[in-house]
């Protein structure tokens, strides 16, 4: 990854440099890859607590 865009993974989830002294580059990438899962539509059902209860 180049700086440039790592900086801009930082802008595109809305990240201050004073917050970047607290994370790492693994964690913004790890945050930035969970941003992109948010949007995804293909997730029919939610787990409920009885079913993490069954599990």
């Amino acid at each position: 990854m180049t700086t440039p865009l790592f900086l801009l993974r930082c802008v595109q989830l809305g990240l201050s440099i004073s917050e970047l002294d607290l994370l790492t580059i693994g964690m913004v990438n790890d945050m930035f890859a969970e941003s992109r899962n948010d949007e995804y539509k293909g997730y029919h059902e939610i787990a409920t607590q009885a079913d993490m209860d069954r599990w």
